[in-house]
């Protein structure tokens, strides 16, 4: 079996490398998603990627999602602190995601400490940098060999 895994990324994360290089990763995103996607899990995977600074195209990108991925991995960007169409495509598409941020949110600006996916979200990773999709990914594994033993039984 070979899951299907879709990573999203909102507002701004194509400026990594270059903007606020002192709160995020110096690495380019392509670079942090391709280390993601080449990683060695415990099961075959394959990674698509897609990125877009406008919200009505990351809505699109997960309602297409729908049925087609196992998994969902998403950071929003600024889009998470207010975004309840993007919560919406999320609930609306039925496949588990993780919340993704590569900075600590919570030793940021208060209004960065809320998430309107958060309590969707089967689980939320914040400020692993470099590592967070990966560790998402793992976590998802994890999350849909519980539920395929569960239906097994």
């Amino acid at each position: 079996m070979r899951l299907k895994i879709l990573i999203i990324n909102g507002p701004n994360l194509n400026m990594l490398g270059l903007r606020e290089t002192s709160v995020y990763p110096q690495a380019p995103l392509e670079r942090i998603v391709g280390a993601a996607a080449e990683y060695k899990y415990e099961m075959p995977v394959k990674v698509d990627h897609f990125q877009s600074n406008h919200e009505g195209e990351l809505i699109d990108r997960i309602q297409d999602a729908r049925g087609a991925y196992d998994l969902l991995v998403v950071n929003a960007g600024a889009l998470t602190h207010y975004s309840i169409a993007l919560r919406d495509a999320l609930l609306a598409c039925e496949t588990p995601f993780a919340e993704v941020h590569l900075s600590n949110v919570f030793a940021r600006e208060p209004f960065r400490h809320v998430s309107v996916m958060a309590d969707i979200a089967f689980c939320v990773i914040s400020g692993a940098g470099e590592t967070a999709y990966t560790l998402a990914i793992i976590a998802g594994i994890n999350l849909l060999k519980k539920k395929f033993k569960e239906k097994k039984k």
